[in-house]
C-alpha cells in the first residue's frame, strides 16, 4: 500500500504467515502490516480441534478476518475459520494485483532515475490514493490528476503501464422491445433503426420478436452507459411508427 495503516481495522481480510504453533492456538506475522497476531484454536476451524497441527503448520500462508483490535497495546487476534471461501480467493487475487502494480510504480522510479526521492513520491501520491492499484487504475483510465506524479517518473510509469496491462472493458445489456405500430411501421423500418444504432457501436441481438437485446462495451462505465443512451435516443426518433421499450 502507498498510504500505510499502523494496524488493521475490525472485520479486515488480511494476509497472514504462521509463525509459531501453540497448544491453544498460534502465533501469526502480518503480510501488509508490520505486527503480529495471535490465532486462537477455536478460530483455526469449525468444530472441536484435538490437535491443531492437523489443520495448520508453522510457515503457512493463509487469509485471516481480524476479530480483536487493541490499538493501544497493539495486540490482535485473527479467525481462520470466519473467513468465506469467496473473500479468501478475492484477498488473494487483491494482494496479487497489489504487489504487480507496486512492481510497475518502482520501475518506473528507477527508470526516471529517481531512487533517492521514493518515499517524497509515494508520499505525494498517497494524498490522492491509498493503494498502487488505485494508481494503476486512474492511469489506465486516464483519471489521474496533473501533478501526482513528476514529469518524468509519469512519463516513465506511462509507457511500463502501456506494455504491461491491458486496459479494463466494461460492458452493459438492455433488453428492447421493439414492435411496428399498425400501418406506420415495418421490418424495414426497424432494421433501419438498428443499423443507426449499430452505427454507434451498440451490438444488437435478435432474441425472438419484438425481442431485442443491445450490448456495448467501452473502457470506463460512464463511456458505455453513453452509447446505450445514444442508442436510445436513436430509437426515439422512430417513436411515431415503432413501439419502443427499454429496460436494464
Amino acid at each position: 500500500m502507498i498510504a500505510q495503516k499502523e494496524l488493521p481495522d475490525m472485520g479486515e481480510i488480511i494476509l497472514v504467515n504462521i509463525t509459531k504453533i501453540m497448544p491453544y492456538g498460534a502465533y501469526c506475522e502480518l503480510v501488509e502490516y508490520k505486527a503480529d497476531a495471535y490465532l486462537p484454536i477455536s478460530e483455526v476451524a469449525s468444530g472441536w480441534i484435538k490437535n491443531i497441527h492437523e489443520f495448520i503448520r508453522e510457515g503457512q500462508r493463509d487469509v485471516a478476518k481480524v476479530v480483536f483490535v487493541d490499538q493501544t497495546k497493539r495486540a490482535l487476534d485473527v479467525s481462520l475459520k470466519k473467513v468465506t471461501s469467496k473473500e479468501k480467493k478475492d484477498k488473494i487475487n487483491e494482494y496479487n494485483l497489489e504487489k504487480r502494480a507496486e512492481k510497475f510504480f518502482t520501475q518506473a522510479i528507477q527508470a526516471a532515475h529517481k531512487e533517492s526521492k521514493t518515499d517524497e513520491i509515494k508520499k505525494k501520491a498517497a494524498q490522492v490514493v491509498k493503494t498502487y492499484s488505485e494508481l494503476l487504475d486512474l492511469t489506465v483510465e486516464g483519471k489521474m490528476p496533473a501533478g501526482v506524479l513528476d514529469s518524468d517518473v509519469k512519463k516513465a510509469y506511462d509507457e511500463i503501464l502501456a506494455k504491461n496491462v491491458k486496459p479494463k472493458e466494461y460492458e452493459v445489456g438492455y433488453s428492447v422491445e421493439l414492435r411496428a405500430l399498425g400501418g406506420k411501421g415495418s421490418v424495414g423500418t426497424i432494421k433501419k433503426a438498428f443499423s443507426e444504432v449499430e452505427a454507434l457501436g451498440v451490438d444488437v441481438l435478435y432474441e425472438g420478436a419484438p425481442h431485442y437485446k443491445l450490448t456495448a462495451k467501452g473502457p470506463s462505465y460512464p463511456a458505455v452507459e453513453g452509447k446505450i443512451k445514444e442508442a436510445e435516443r436513436v430509437l426515439e426518433k422512430y417513436k411515431s411508427t415503432l413501439s419502443v421499450a427499454i429496460k436494464r
